[in-house]
């Protein structure tokens, strides 16, 4: 049976920086992954370009039971920290819009990155490898893989969520955890795409393909971004932040022209001209596609000078403070990352280790620890990942 220092269960973000930096110590480490290559996720992100981090990554743009659980890793390897590793390396890349930070190049070049980091520090990578069977004993873990058995004296769960099954997701390190006795919270999909019911999606299927900057909130949490139109429901960035916040039966509220006094708008409209069409005046601030639905929506086809000022409020609310309850989300299938996970109330927050198992180690998407979209889940996974290396 094959013995190394530590084993690390995914070839992620998470699980590759765990393993470089355990290799800089001189461990010696066992990367195995079930799925062909490494770094998957990493490849497709961005538009193939790799939102690597973002220049704002801090405890307040992540989710879980136990927000303060992401401090110690985030202060402990910053964003800062990565982007220097980028630059080391030669890679060029850009911000493009609230701290986001990309490749110039392809994303092949962040994974790369870390196969040379990994390389440079000894570790070993077996991929097409399956964890058939993992067991703690005193001295550590006896795995049983795909191809053989190994033994380790620390095991790093970095196997992921649930996001993306036509990828490989399992929720294998959520059942891996559960047999070891660390508990998990409830888990669903996070930054994806919103469903609705059928009579509403009917109506607005003449916008699929339609995009607006938009405000959209759910409770207390708010975000400024771009909304898509779908021939499903709601997509873009602004949904796909706000799903991660809304439970079935919340209601979602949505300004399509934010900042705007549509009503001030239109009645200095209606005084300049008021023989010209709703519909026209209000393209003159929305897409010509939704323009149209909201003055057919609210029975307003005519010019402006029959609305009156109450017809003129109505509309505005029906742009700026239009209401609505998701029929549901898209699921896994869509969704980039996956809510909740491992109990963080069971780990150490400095090492990511659990308490009550010694030796075993979670991190990255496995956890309940939960980003933001625009690069703030990849920092997690550098950063919990940097921190377990540390450890193991």
């Amino acid at each position: 049976m094959e013995r190394f220092d530590a084993v690390v269960i995914g070839a992620g973000a998470a699980g590759m920086m765990c393993a470089a930096e355990a290799g800089k110590r001189g461990r010696r480490v066992l990367v195995v992954d079930h799925a062909d290559a490494p770094g998957e996720k990493i490849r497709i992100s961005g538009g193939g370009r790799c939102n690597f981090t973002n220049l704002n990554a801090g405890p307040q743009n992540y989710l879980s039971q136990n927000p303060g659980f992401c401090i110690s890793a985030l202060r402990r390897y910053t964003q800062h920290d990565f982007i220097a590793l980028v630059e080391r390396y030669g890679i060029a890349y850009h911000e493009k819009t609230l701290g986001q930070l990309f490749c110039d190049g392809s994303s092949r070049q962040i994974v790369d990155l870390m196969l040379t980091e990994m390389k440079r520090h000894g570790v070993t990578l077996r991929l097409s490898t399956a964890v058939e069977e993992a067991a703690h004993d005193g001295e550590g873990f006896r795995l049983r893989l795909s191809n053989g058995s190994v033994h380790c004296r620390s095991l790093v769960v970095a196997s992921g969520g649930k996001s993306i099954p036509k990828m490989g997701a399992t929720g294998f390190g959520y059942d891996l955890a559960r047999q070891f006795g660390i508990p998990v919270t409830e888990t669903r999909p996070a930054l994806v795409p919103l469903t609705l019911e059928p009579t509403m999606l009917e109506r607005l299927r003449p916008l699929a393909g339609v995009s607006v900057d938009a405000v959209v909130s759910c409770g207390k949490a708010r975000f400024a971004e771009a909304m898509l139109f779908t021939h499903r429901g709601l997509s873009g960035p602004a949904i796909l932040q706000i799903s991660s916040y809304w439970r079935e039966g919340d209601e979602i509220a949505v300004a399509m022209l934010p900042g705007a006094d549509l009503f001030e708008e239109l009645r200095a409209a209606r005084a300049r001209n008021g023989r010209q069409a709703l519909q026209t005046a209000l393209a003159q601030f929305l897409p010509r596609r939704l323009a149209q639905l909201v003055a057919e929506a609210e029975k307003a086809g005519g010019n402006l000078a029959d609305l009156s000022d109450k017809a003129l409020r109505r509309i505005d609310e029906a742009v700026n403070r239009w209401r609505f309850k998701p029929a549901g989300s898209e699921g896994y299938r869509t969704a980039e990352v996956t809510l909740g996970g491992v109990d963080t109330r069971a780990l150490d927050s400095r090492t990511m280790a659990a308490k009550a198992v010694p030796g075993l180690f979670f991190i990255g998407e496995v956890v309940d620890v939960t980003g933001w979209l625009g690069g703030y889940n990849f920092q997690w996974a550098w950063s919990s990942g940097w921190c377990a290396g540390q450890a193991v």
